[in-house]
């Protein structure tokens, strides 16, 4: 999860896509670089509040719940997404793609 927060700091839409599951990955661009968007800080929550998630999930299968603070043109904002992962096998490694998220509230 931090990496691709990273990747979204840094404008690294390569990045974005090698780690987006084939399944949801967009086929549009997904990040303007004309955009007035400053990234203001990541939150990753509470491990102890995904621990009921997580007994119910597959092995391959993760959840990320976290808030990410953004500004656009001036106008904060904040994302509050609980992502889901899988993990799959690409030429012998295992690796973990981001899925799908929901929005908690």
């Amino acid at each position: 999860m931090r990496s691709r927060y990273s990747a979204y700091v840094l404008q690294n839409e390569p990045y974005l896509l090698a780690t987006w599951h084939p399944s949801t990955r967009p086929k549009d661009q997904i990040i303007d670089p004309a955009e007035k968007l400053q990234w203001l800080g990541l939150e990753v929550k509470s491990a102890l509040r995904l621990r009921q998630r997580k007994a119910e999930a597959a092995e391959n299968e993760d959840f990320v719940e976290f808030v990410a603070r953004y500004r656009i043109n001036g106008r904060a904002h904040r994302l509050h997404e609980i992502s889901r992962f899988r993990r799959e096998d690409v030429d012998g490694t295992l690796r973990w793609f981001y899925v799908d998220g929901t929005f908690p509230e």
